[in-house]
C-alpha cells in the first residue's frame, strides 16, 4: 500500500462558487455634486421625501428634491388640481408648501436623517424672494438649491423663465445671498431654451434641471367649462419625454454645463436616453405617485443594464449618443 499523499495546501481567499457580476460604479459628479447615482427625486412628485422611507426606499437614491418651498406659507390653488390623461397627468398644485420658517423647523431635521444628498426647490414671486428663502434655509446637511422659476401654476410661475433677463434676476440675487451649489429648473414653454439657461450659468447657476411641465388644458364637455379652476395646468408623464428628452439634448449641444434631466421617466432604459444625450443625473417624477418606490426601482434598474454591458462606471455612458451627423 502506498504512503498517505500530503493533503493540499488551504487555498488563499474565499472559495469562488461561480460566476462574480462585473463591478460596476454608478457615482457621477453632477458640477460640485458628487452622488452614489444619478437618481433624484422631481420636485412636486414626492413630497418633503421623508414619508415612508420603508416603502419609497429612499435612501437608494442619490439625491431628493423637495416640493417647491416659499417664504411664507402658500395654500396652493382650489380643487380639483389633477387630472388624468391618456398618457401623463395635468396639475395644478399651485406650490402648497408650509412655508420657510416651518420647513426649517419641523422638515429639515427629518431629511437631514434621509441619508440621501438633500436638494431644496426653492420659489417665490420676485427675485428677493427667492433669495431670502435661500438665505433663511441654507445650512449644514444641505447640498444645494434648486431655483423653480418655471411653475405653470402660480400668477407668476412663468414670469422668470420665459426671458434670459428676468432669469437672471433670480440667479443674480440669490448668487448674492448664497455660496452653495445653484440649479435652476426650466421651463419648455419658450422659444429659445438654451438662451434661457446661458443668463443663469453666466449670473452664477452651477447646472440646470430641465424641464419642467408643459402647459396644458382639458376641457369638461358636458359643462363646457375647463377641468382645472386655473384652466390650465401643467402637463407631466410620458407623454412629455421625448419633448423632454430633444430639450435637454439641445442645452448639452449649445451650453457646457450640468444638467439634470427631468420629463416622463419611468425605467431605467427611459434615464438611459437622457444621460446619452448629455444630462449628468435624472429625475423621476409622475412616475413617483404611481410607485412611490419608482427611483429605487430605476437605481438598480440602471446597475442591471450597466452589468449586462459588462459592468463599467455609469458616468462614462454621459454624453456619448452617436447621430448620423456626428458619425459623418
Amino acid at each position: 500500500m502506498s504512503a498517505q499523499q500530503p493533503a493540499p495546501a488551504a487555498e488563499s481567499g474565499p472559495k469562488k462558487t461561480g460566476c462574480q457580476p462585473p463591478p460596476v460604479d454608478l457615482s457621477v459628479q453632477v458640477g460640485p455634486l458628487r452622488l452614489d447615482n444619478p437618481v433624484m427625486t422631481a420636485s412636486g412628485t414626492f413630497g418633503y421625501g421623508d414619508e415612508h422611507p420603508d416603502l419609497t426606499g429612499v435612501s437608494a437614491l442619490g439625491a431628493v428634491v423637495t416640493k417647491t418651498t416659499t417664504v411664507e406659507p402658500r395654500a396652493g390653488n382650489p380643487p380639483p388640481r389633477l387630472f388624468e390623461t391618456p398618457a401623463g397627468i395635468l396639475n395644478s398644485i399651485g406650490l402648497q408648501n408650509v412655508g420657510a420658517e416651518v420647513f426649517v423647523r419641523d422638515v429639515l431635521p427629518r431629511l437631514r436623517e434621509l441619508g440621501p444628498a438633500i436638494i431644496v426647490s426653492v420659489g417665490g414671486s420676485r427675485p428677493q424672494d427667492f433669495a431670502h428663502c435661500v438665505e433663511l434655509i441654507q445650512g449644514d446637511g444641505l447640498a444645494a438649491f434648486e431655483l423653480n422659476i418655471s411653475c405653470p401654476n402660480v400668477a407668476s410661475g412663468l414670469e422668470f423663465s420665459r426671458s434670459p433677463a428676468e432669469a437672471a434676476k433670480v440667479v443674480r440675487a440669490v448668487r448674492s445671498r448664497t455660496d452653495m451649489p445653484l440649479f435652476v429648473k426650466l421651463s419648455p414653454n419658450v422659444t429659445d431654451i438654451a438662451s434661457v439657461g446661458r443668463a443663469c450659468i453666466e449670473e452664477g447657476a452651477d447646472g440646470l434641471t430641465a424641464v419642467n411641465t408643459f402647459l396644458g388644458m382639458a376641457v369638461d364637455v358636458e359643462r363646457r367649462r375647463p377641468v382645472l379652476p386655473r384652466s390650465v395646468g401643467g402637463l407631466s408623464g410620458p407623454a412629455i419625454r421625448p419633448l423632454a428628452l430633444c430639450r435637454v439634448w439641445e442645452l448639452a449641444r449649445r451650453l457646457s454645463c450640468p444638467i439634470i434631466g427631468v420629463g416622463g421617466i419611468v425605467t431605467a432604459r427611459d434615464a438611459m436616453e437622457f444621460l446619452l444625450v448629455g444630462a449628468s443625473a435624472i429625475q423621476v417624477g409622475t412616475a413617483n405617485l404611481r410607485d412611490p418606490s419608482r427611483g429605487a426601482r430605476l437605481v438598480e434598474g440602471l446597475r442591471e443594464m450597466l452589468r449586462a454591458k459588462g459592468g463599467g462606471r455609469l458616468r462614462d455612458q454621459i454624453g456619448t449618443l452617436r447621430t448620423p451627423l456626428s458619425e459623418g
